[in-house]
């Protein structure tokens, strides 16, 4: 069975990434089709695969801009035709699903989220201030995309999503059905500190853009006046150290190295976006540390009230602080808190897709009806 990955760009690291070289891991051999490519930004591990670039990656200052280029990008993946492999992987938070491919072929789609800046635009443009004007012209773009997009998600064969929260969104906006595999978490660089090592700060780690939401932990951590680490960089740096009192301490960029030690001292970490999975409320719980997190998206899926931390209610800051300020991370069981992360595995996450794509690759050889046999059942 041979085997290609396609992956919307290759210019930062995040969660997609991190889950591009989790399939990479189970199939080392495939080589990635994606748009744009800006090795010296990548990881040592994928700036050495095989990557394929769409002409997109030779257009100016596309690496750093990739958004300024969004209307083209229908347009480069709709006329890649991957005619020599029997099964595309797809890794889309964008527009990689809509590549064509012959019928003798099988195309999973690993889906991060139907793309957010198309159906999801006012969450995406929280913080943004773009004005009323430049919003109104995004709209008939946005609308001629969400057409592309939707039949572009009718020639995939199977969705596979990140979360029961994208297993909704696909089917509410694109009308397919999918089964839920959660990405991939590397459980094992996590331990849990003694609680006499327990320091009295809380945690954030994240990209540092509006919307994400990190205005909300830094408005109620000053307001409440606890104190808050906030790891990550990004351009929405400058406009929340405005908004922070003098108990909100920004790291910038933290090593991976670091990270581990960071998580395992906090108090608890906060989550306080609308997120399509978010691997870091589970990083936390490896740590053996209680996640206060937004109550929709993934952390439905992965913060379990009075187990494993609690949700607030409302994207707001009054929301946030009235859960915050009756939170006791001594009501949570450090064991518990490792026993629930390690469900989400990356071991669990190879197994199941690597079923998935092998199951599907039978039943489409025999043009017989797909369901999938999950032979992992999480406790």
């Amino acid at each position: 069975m041979k085997i290609a990955l396609a992956h919307d760009w290759l210019n930062q690291v995040g969660g997609a990434e991190d889950v591009l070289e989790a399939l990479l891991r189970i199939y080392p051999a495939s080589p990635v089709y994606t748009s744009i490519f800006a090795k010296p930004f990548m990881p040592q591990f994928l700036q050495n695969c095989d990557i394929r670039t769409l002409w997109l990656d030779r257009l100016p200052a596309i690496h750093r801009r990739h958004q300024a280029y969004l209307p083209l990008y229908p347009i480069a993946w709709n006329s890649l035709n991957i005619d020599n492999f029997d099964v595309i992987l797809s890794n889309k938070s964008g527009f990689c699903h809509g590549l064509r491919y012959p019928p003798r072929s099988l195309h999973i789609c690993y889906c991060l989220t139907p793309t957010r800046y198309v159906w999801q635009l006012r969450h995406y443009l929280a913080g943004e201030e773009l004005g009323a004007v430049s919003t109104a012209l995004l709209r008939p773009l946005v609308a001629m995309l969400r057409r592309w997009d939707y039949a572009a998600a009718q020639r995939v064969s199977h969705f596979i999503a990140i979360s029961t929260a994208v297993k909704e969104r696909i089917r509410r906006f694109y009308d397919r059905g999918s089964v839920v595999i959660y990405p991939p978490v590397d459980t094992a660089r996590f331990e849990a500190a003694a609680r006499a090592q327990i320091d009295d700060y809380y945690l954030v780690v994240s990209r540092l853009v509006p919307y994400k939401r990190i205005d909300l932990a830094v408005q109620a951590a000053t307001a409440l006046g606890l104190k808050l680490k906030v790891a990550g960089t990004g351009r929405d740096l400058e406009r929340l150290r405005s908004l922070a009192g003098d108990c909100v301490e920004f790291l910038g960029f933290v090593p991976d190295s670091d990270l581990p030690g960071l998580m395992s001292r906090c108090r608890a970490l906060v989550f306080p976006g609308l997120e399509d999975f978010g691997i870091t409320p589970l990083q936390a719980q490896a740590s053996g540390r209680p996640v206060i997190a937004f109550g929709g998206g993934g952390a439905l899926d992965t913060v379990i009230p009075g187990l494993t931390g609690e949700h607030f209610s409302n994207l707001t800051v009054d929301s946030l602080k009235e859960v915050w300020r009756n939170f006791d991370e001594r009501a949570y069981n450090p064991e518990a808190l490792r026993r629930h992360a390690r469900r989400f595995d990356a071991s669990i996450f190879a197994e199941r897709i690597s079923a998935f794509v092998e199951q599907a690759w039978q039943a489409h050889q025999a043009q017989r009806e797909f369901r999938f046999r999950d032979p992992v059942i999480a406790e």
